[in-house]
């Protein structure tokens, strides 16, 4: 008689990553509704810059809209993080310490440049147009963890995750930095002309370094 082996079934809580992934979603369904115009507006900055002339004034950057699509943001890169860490088998996807670190990480980093920043602005006399780089640099990433949200999804619950997909998605990020910087010094070359070196000075200290040493710290630990 043939003995049967019974191996033990391991069931996988994805519960939390769902309850995210609604909140967001909530989000979105709120700022449609209550912000129907600038949220079509926000829909169009893949092709068009117009979302960033109509809402240029700096104190949109604390504007409600705003910081609820930087939640998404929030969200949506910590997960791909999440995904990504797990591809390469740094973490689990269901292991939900590991989000919370990532997610306060990202939170605090990106808090800290900010403040930074507005400290390098006021030394360098040029508080506005980095309130101004700053207000831009957002809306355009908070585009960017908008239209990653899906893909998030996608790959979260699929248990094979393709390698290609992962580099594209990067490719693409990559790509997009790049337009986001083209389009800042596009609009303000006057200015970036007038304070060449502080602007130099700006991009390797505030925009290279720390994802450089953020990467490095992620690779290490």
């Amino acid at each position: 008689m043939n003995m049967m082996q019974l191996s033990e079934r391991i069931l996988v809580n994805k519960d939390w990553a769902t309850i995210l992934f609604v909140l967001a979603i909530a989000i979105i369904a709120l700022n449609k509704s209550i912000f129907s115009v600038r949220f079509n507006e926000f829909l169009k900055l893949g092709y068009s810059d117009k979302y960033n002339k109509v809402y240029k004034d700096t104190n949109n950057l604390l504007n409600w809209f705003t910081i609820s699509m930087f939640i998404i943001q929030l969200i949506s890169f910590s997960f791909f993080i999440l995904l990504l860490l797990s591809f390469f088998n740094y973490t689990k996807t269901d292991n939900y310490i590991t989000y919370i670190q990532i997610i306060t990480f990202l939170f605090v980093f990106v808090l800290s440049k900010f403040l930074i920043e507005k400290i390098v602005g006021t030394a360098i006399d040029s508080e506005s147009v980095v309130d101004q780089f700053n207000l831009i640099k957002t809306n355009y990433r908070a585009f960017l963890g908008f239209i990653l949200l899906p893909v998030n999804i996608v790959l979260y619950y699929n248990a094979i995750p393709i390698k290609e997909v992962f580099y594209v998605i990067l490719g693409i990020f990559l790509l997009y930095n790049v337009f986001t910087y083209y389009f800042l010094v596009k609009t303000y070359q006057k200015m970036i002309v007038g304070k060449l070196f502080y602007f130099i000075l700006y991009l390797c200290t505030l925009e290279i370094a720390p994802y450089y040493f953020m990467y490095y710290w992620v690779t290490k630990n």
